[in-house]
């Protein structure tokens, strides 16, 4: 009879199985940790690029943003400046319109009020402009020397013409109407412009009581 011993063929295959295992020397754990190393180093390498690739990707959208935006300004900034320019034009024709304006009304004003100061006994004959358009010479006759006080006392009252009425000259003509002399006179007034300060004077002059000084001048000799 044939006898197996199978517990020591079970110890047989134990010891060649235990005979396959691995063990890793100094040298292979050394490349070993190296080669971790590197594919972390890589794996970072790869992650950061791709983040500064986002980010540069970022940043140009920025860049190209900011650029539209600031075209978009420009083309703003330009209207504004069209505007601002067409409103200095606008202003200007204002102006010009408000001082051609007041230089139409002027003349209607001059002769508004020289008809309103007219006292009775007094006629004009001539009004022209002088070279300064607000200044006015009026020649006119009237038959005592008294209407033509009132009519320079009235001028002045009126406001409208600066003080103090110049007369130029005035000159007795004896016999020349039913009822005795007639006085020619000429004088010279400046306008004021409504709006404008009234001047109640010359600086420094006293004041003026009763009737003009120039006014109450005797008149001229008689001319034969």
């Amino acid at each position: 009879m044939i006898k197996i011993n199978l517990l020591g063929g079970e110890r047989k295959v134990v010891a060649a199985r235990k005979g396959f295992g691995f063990s890793f020397g100094d040298g292979q754990k050394i490349t070993i940790g190296c080669s971790v190393l590197l594919i972390a180093t890589a794996l970072f390498v790869a992650w950061r690029y791709w983040a500064v690739t986002q980010e540069s990707a970022r940043l140009d959208q920025d860049i190209s943003s900011s650029q539209k935006e600031a075209v978009r300004l420009r083309a703003i900034l330009g209207q504004v400046q069209q505007f601002e320019q067409h409103k200095v034009q606008l202003q200007q024709r204002v102006t010009l319109i408000e001082q051609l304006r007041r230089e139409q009304t002027g003349p209607v004003h001059i002769l508004d009020q020289i008809s309103r100061s007219l006292p009775p006994l007094l006629w004009l004959t001539e009004l022209k402009q002088s070279p300064d358009p607000n200044e006015v010479v009026i020649n006119g006759k009237c038959t005592n020397i008294t209407a033509l006080t009132d009519f320079v006392s009235s001028l002045e009252a009126s406001g409208y013409f600066k003080r103090s009425i110049k007369i130029v000259n005035s000159q007795t003509e004896p016999g020349k109407s039913a009822t005795g002399d007639i006085v020619s006179f000429s004088i010279r007034a400046v306008f004021q412009r409504p709006g404008e300060p009234v001047e109640t004077g010359t600086p420094g002059a006293e004041p003026k009581t009763g009737t003009p000084a120039a006014a109450t001048a005797p008149p001229a000799t008689p001319q034969g």
